[in-house]
């Protein structure tokens, strides 16, 4: 009868071929990689921009978030819409109104976002006030 040894190194360690494996011993001092505190934290998913749709539970409003993803085989971008119940702590939100969701601590089994008003946008533009026309009227003397 032959007796077959395997020399492989992966057998967990066993046969001939475990010495190929090399384990550092605990003199050897590992240093873990830690990111720098520079770098700003990252934002994504955390908030989130949607319209009101249900409004008559207390201190909760239903929020519709819109957007765009490809579509998986046509690759052409389509709306998604996905409901987030969100804590309405004053009851001040009504159907229709914009919101903003802010990711917080688990308020209950599907509340995990602050509802907060949208701050508003600077106008780029000033708003257009009517100036005289040199051309008078003819009512005008």
């Amino acid at each position: 009868m032959w007796l077959v040894q395997l020399s492989t190194p992966f057998l967990n360690g066993h046969g001939h071929g475990s010495s190929l494996l090399w384990k550092p011993s605990s003199a050897v001092t590992q240093t873990h990689w830690a990111p720098p505190s520079l770098l700003p934290q990252i934002n994504a998913m955390k908030t989130m921009q949607g319209k009101v749709v249900c409004s008559t539970n207390d201190k909760t409003v239903a929020v519709e978030v819109v957007r765009l993803a490809p579509h998986p085989k046509y690759k052409r971008r389509v709306r998604k819409k996905k409901k987030y119940q969100a804590h309405d702590p004053d009851n001040q939100f009504n159907v229709g109104d914009i919101v903003q969701l802010q990711k917080t601590r688990p308020i209950s089994k599907t509340k995990a976002f602050l509802a907060l008003p949208v701050p508003k946008r600077p106008s780029s533009r000033p708003e257009a006030q009517p100036e005289e026309l040199s051309i008078p009227f003819e009512s005008q003397p």
